[in-house]
């Protein structure tokens, strides 16, 4: 179906797929390259459906395979991870104490049908459950999420880091914990000042760690900032540094991308509020070569802010593809891409780290019967070959472009 892109810039438009109306996308992408075919696994920013499995191999012509439902209106599937022929999806309930909260493994020995093998369940009185799950093979999963014996001390606290052991995939089991101190009772610290406007919360979202540097994890905290964490014992994880300027910058920082090679960390502060109500909410990069001091060099260049507050929904950053160590996976130090909400997703040139340069924009024109009037693109997934899957969460669906270098 074609589509009336209001910006394109670096990109080609291949196709789209809507969903089988069910184009509210979450934060979950995840591809899989089997037997010379590519399949696409997305979750779901909410219910009915619990994730959807694509055969993207023709990106001009995407083919819906499956698409489950979740047991009941009260638990979101909002992210999952794939590595190693098994998937995990992440569940977060709406009230503490219900359930299925915590993580399904799903067997992908069929990739275009996912087999459920195991859970973990994190439910608890004062736990909602996993609000996201990284895993990019080997034993161990990240996950941010709240425990059945977690107290936290402020309700928006309520998640943190719980590393999983995947030795038997069938039986996952906690093997480590790690929070912000302050934030559960009893842990002998007192809790962090609360922000004065837009409070979200000091609780984990994204957690990376790459096989380059397994005993360190890259924590977005949210309203905590960035967190680093040595993991070599997982049982034990530490605190080795910790970058936090919120205030003045107004928080909800949500993924932590470390260039390794570069010493450079591309941080996002996601925009949780419609209309730019919480601007700046930025792409970051900070100098991580002093790793227990690190330090904000540079942000990237936004479009007009007043311009796109008044497409509606939200304007600023959200997630990046974080460069997963793949064969199928796009891996760059030195372009970075990003998903938007209404900017669409965009790519940038970062080879001069305190001038970052956009080379690329693909910003889609509203999907019919949009709540707010305009796109969102909620996550991005880069292929090696430059192929970008980009989704929607206001009911577009799936977008498939080709990135066509920097100019």
């Amino acid at each position: 179906m074609a589509v009336h892109p209001l910006e394109c810039r670096g990109m080609r438009y291949l196709g789209r797929h809507h969903m089988a109306g069910h184009g509210n996308c979450g934060e979950g992408t995840a591809l899989l390259e089997r037997g010379g075919a590519r399949y696409l696994y997305i979750a779901h920013e909410r219910g009915p459906v619990n994730f959807s499995v694509l055969d993207v191999t023709d990106p001009r012509a995407p083919r819906l395979l499956a698409q489950p439902t979740l047991p009941h209106g009260g638990v979101r599937s909002n992210s999952l991870a794939v590595a190693d022929e098994i998937m995990l999806v992440a569940y977060q309930v709406a009230t503490p104490g219900t359930r299925p909260a915590g993580i399904e493994v799903f067997d992908l020995s069929r990739p275009w049908e996912p087999r459920s093998i195991g859970f973990l369940d994190l439910s608890g009185p004062r736990s909602r459950g996993t609000h996201w799950v990284g895993f990019t093979g080997g034993r161990y999963a990240y996950l941010a999420a709240g425990t059945p014996d977690s107290r936290p001390t402020h309700p928006l606290d309520d998640q943190f880091l719980v590393i999983v052991d995947l030795a038997e995939p069938s039986q996952p089991a906690e093997a480590g914990r790690w929070w912000l101190p302050g934030t559960q009772e009893g842990d002998g610290c007192p809790p962090p000042v609360r922000h004065q406007a837009f409070d979200a919360g000091f609780r984990a979202h994204n957690i990376n760690v790459y096989p380059q540097r397994p005993d360190r994890a890259y924590v977005g905290y949210l309203d905590g900032g960035v967190i680093i964490l040595d993991i070599a014992d997982v049982a034990a994880p530490r605190l080795v540094s910790r970058l936090d300027y919120h205030p003045p910058m107004p928080g909800f920082t949500h993924t932590v991308l470390p260039l390794l090679g570069r010493n450079l960390l591309a941080i996002t502060d996601e925009t949780v509020h419609d209309n730019a109500a919480d601007y700046p909410k930025l792409l970051w990069f900070a100098d991580a070569s002093q790793e227990r001091t690190p330090l904000i060099i540079s942000s990237a260049p936004m479009p007009p802010v007043a311009e796109y507050a008044a497409r509606g929904g939200r304007f600023g950053a959200h997630n990046l593809h974080e460069n997963e160590p793949f064969e199928w996976s796009w891996q760059s130090e030195d372009i970075v891409f990003g998903s938007f909400f209404n900017a669409g997703v965009r790519a940038y040139d970062t080879r001069d780290p305190f001038q970052p340069r956009e080379v690329a924009a693909f910003v889609p024109e509203a999907p019919a019967g949009s709540s707010v009037g305009a796109i969102q693109i909620n996550d991005v997934y880069v292929a090696a070959d430059g192929i970008v899957y980009a989704v929607d969460r206001s009911g577009g669906g799936l977008y498939i472009l080709q990135f066509v270098g920097t100019s």
